[in-house]
């Protein structure tokens, strides 16, 4: 069926879908309008395809490999004599060579890297003109490496550019903390790699984060401090419950997810990790070659030599100003889908899959795809963004009775909450079994006054 029929209205089939980004999202969305008849265009600020997984290349998935390649993608890799990779749990870098690159290669020059997108519109209609707005394309502006500007017109965009260029701050607010960006030498966003770990050797790590990033640096950390015992490690949590931290253990239904938070738990119980609770930074101060860390209610951790803040990611809206966006006001997503992804009201991880009617928005055609989707939530997995590609794409195409059909359980997570009941003792634990034993650790560990 015609979509441009189907909705009513006149569409340039000529016309390209574009697809902002080509990380997993953005190239399984390529494969799926091919397949589909629609023909791709996928737009990458990077100079290779799949650019933010390699820079988190060292990081082993929680998810495995079964849950990691996506459909469509793997019927048009088939053709190549691609075979798909073993069970198993692979690290970003292989995760990139095994099947991100070789879906980027099979695409070919669909994938334009090096062009950065710097605002999407309609043809000549800003954001507030009504006249015959749904009837005009898509216009993409995009910028190269040597600063070129160009415009590309599509019938359809497709935003999966992720959130991995925007960091949160530490600060408690969500504003850098007073100082945070003068710190900058000593201050880091990322899990650090192997190399960079081990550079810790004798120094004071301070991380800030209860998420699965922090419980990986936290875990990489410790292996540190069991050998050379002049390291010492910090783990900032702004929440009061020290249960927060740990994950849904044996509850998490993607066992190597909860097993983070059972070996960072076993990390702090050994006492080769401090845990530090309801600390809010306010401020980061340079003391010499140090930082010190500054709580809202005074407390302070001295003498730190790496600040690792891992407080989660937020969406780039800055090139979607004259995109007529329906967002959650909390956490910037797509607000049919907010109310499953919210960490402050969904229950157990019971996170249901999404597709095109929770993602349209009042912009027809104009769909975010991926970790962008879920705005400011930090539960999203590789295979929620490959059922809202199919579904996507399905309604794009005008299969409506596929668009709405849901293909996708996604597993219970074994914990509750996330931000909700931000200062009570032990309200953001487990509610689907019971909370994990924990070593009560004080609030002013050595360093902490």
């Amino acid at each position: 069926m015609d979509v441009g029929r189907w909705k009513g209205r006149t569409v340039d089939e000529s016309l390209p879908v574009v697809v902002i980004g080509a990380g997993p999202q953005g190239l399984a969305a390529a494969a799926h309008l091919l397949e589909r008849g629609l023909e791709p265009v996928v737009l990458e600020a990077g100079s290779q395809a799949a650019a933010a997984v390699r820079e988190w290349g060292h990081v082993r998935l929680f998810s495995q490999w079964s849950e990691l390649v996506d459909p469509a993608a793997a019927r048009l890799l088939s053709g190549t004599g691609w075979v798909a990779p073993a069970a198993g749990f692979p690290r970003g870098i292989q995760w990139v060579e095994q099947y991100l690159q070789p879906l980027a290669d099979v695409l070919g020059d669909r994938v334009r890297t090096g062009l950065r997108v710097t605002g999407v519109s309609r043809r000549g209609r800003d954001r507030i003109v009504d006249a015959d707005r749904a009837e005009q394309p898509f216009t993409v502006h995009v910028v190269d490496d040597d600063g070129k500007e160009s415009r590309i017109t599509a019938r359809a965009v497709l935003d999966a550019s992720g959130n991995w260029s925007q960091p949160n701050p530490a600060g408690a607010d969500g504003l850098p903390a007073l100082g945070e960006q003068a710190a900058a030498a000593a201050t880091l966003y990322r899990v650090p790699d192997t190399a960079s770990v081990r550079a810790l050797a004798g120094k004071h790590v301070v991380v800030v984060g209860n998420g699965h990033s922090a419980m990986t640096a936290v875990n990489e950390l410790a292996r540190v401090v069991r050998t050379n015992a002049g390291t010492r490690v910090t783990w900032l949590l702004r929440r009061t419950g020290a249960a927060a931290s740990l994950g849904g253990g044996e509850a998490d239904q993607l066992p190597a997810r909860g097993a983070l938070g059972t070996r960072a738990q076993e990390a702090v119980v050994a006492g080769l990790v401090q845990q530090v609770t309801g600390f809010r930074i306010e401020r980061i101060e340079q003391v010499d070659e140090q930082v010190a860390v500054v709580a809202e209610d005074g407390r302070r951790i001295d003498e730190v030599d790496q600040l690792i803040v891992l407080t989660g990611f937020r969406p780039d809206l800055s090139f979607l100003s004259e995109v007529r966006l329906d967002l959650d006001p909390t956490l910037q997503a797509p607000r049919r889908l907010a109310a499953e992804v919210d960490p402050n009201i969904h229950s157990c991880g019971t996170v249901q899959a999404t597709g095109a009617l929770d993602l349209a928005q009042p912009e027809p055609d104009f769909y975010l795809l991926g970790a962008k989707s879920y705005g400011r939530a930090p539960t999203f997995l590789a295979m929620t963004g490959y059922e809202q590609v199919r579904s996507v794409v399905a309604m794009l195409a005008g299969d409506r009775a596929a668009a709405e059909r849901v293909e996708l359980t996604l597993p219970d997570t074994g914990v509750c909450g996330g931000s909700g009941l931000y200062g009570v003792e032990g309200a953001a634990g487990s509610c689907c079994a019971p909370s994990p034993a924990l070593l009560q650790i004080s609030l002013r560990p050595a360093g902490v006054r």
